[in-house]
């Protein structure tokens, strides 16, 4: 098990975990990433300095991980044109699902939501079907 890592598992929940909370604590906001993406798209509230900074805030970490650890080597399997097909079917479905399993999976289940519960155990079905049926059936 080479990519078993409780530790930066662990801190690193506890961060989304944490940043999600002092996002609803501080703005009364639920920390869906699908969502604050879209009310940047047009801007239509005066909310607009928050999503920036939270966006911001989402790649700049990112950035710093990278810059601090080199990063892993990324590699992709498939072509660009799926990468972009898969990347614009996942953003319907948020519309979709009204949401993302950032908003539903992290913040959803921790308020108890029942929505976010089956939106949850949705992505999670179609995710093992999706996996199941890329290596069993197809045998990419």
């Amino acid at each position: 098990m080479e990519n078993f890592t409780p530790v930066s598992a662990l801190i690193g929940g506890s961060l989304i975990g944490l940043s999600a909370a002092i996002l609803l604590a501080v703005n009364g906001r639920l920390a869906g990433i699908s969502g604050i993406l879209a009310g940047l798209a047009p801007p239509s509230r005066d909310d607009t300095t928050w999503r920036v900074l939270f966006v911001v805030g989402l790649l700049g970490g990112a950035g710093a991980w990278l810059a601090v650890t080199g990063g892993p080597v990324v590699a992709f399997d498939v072509a660009w044109p799926v990468l972009i097909l898969g990347g614009l079917l996942a953003g319907i479905g948020t519309r979709i699902g009204a949401g993302c399993t950032s908003g539903h999976g992290v913040c959803g289940l921790a308020r108890l939501s029942p929505r976010s519960m089956v939106a949850t155990a949705t992505f999670v079905a179609v995710g093992a079907a999706t996996v199941f049926v890329s290596r069993h059936v197809i045998g990419v």
